[in-house]
């Protein structure tokens, strides 16, 4: 999302400006970048929602990856954006509900912290490298 929006300005894509080679390489980085990133998040909204007994670290890599699997796939062979978004999430709730072991409350509540952490640190990262001002740059 980042490079999306500093290539705004520019003539071509952000992904265009990647060499060919490299391309797949990039894309499993950003994979694998993202998939730790979120099982940390997953993992620290399971802790405060369902405790430390029921929420193991490799349980929200399991999530995690299941999900981001999962979802992608819904994206690229369902057609109607809405309905793969919609069976996305029950997929993610599904994934927090088994592996956690708790109801769909405590998995919708694991699912609102996690993105309240995702964003908490996504702005706390991007004040401490100076990428707002970029972006109100961009933006004003």
């Amino acid at each position: 999302m980042f490079l999306t929006i500093l290539s705004v300005g520019a003539r071509e894509s952000w992904w265009e400006m990647i060499p060919k080679g490299l391309r797949l390489v990039f894309s499993l980085a950003v994979f694998f970048v993202s998939l730790f990133v979120l099982a940390v998040v997953l993992y620290l909204a399971g802790l405060v929602v369902v405790g430390r007994k029921r929420a193991l670290l490799t349980d929200a890599f399991i999530i995690s990856f299941l999900g981001t699997i999962l979802s992608t796939l819904f994206f690229m062979f369902i057609s109607y954006h809405w309905v793969a978004l919609v069976l996305s999430i029950v997929v993610w709730l599904l994934l927090v509900k088994r592996l956690y072991e708790t109801g769909w409350l405590g998995a919708t509540a694991v699912g609102i912290l996690a993105i309240i952490i995702f964003l908490a640190v996504t702005v706390l990262l991007a004040l401490l490298f100076g990428i707002l001002y970029v972006i109100f740059e961009l933006i004003l």
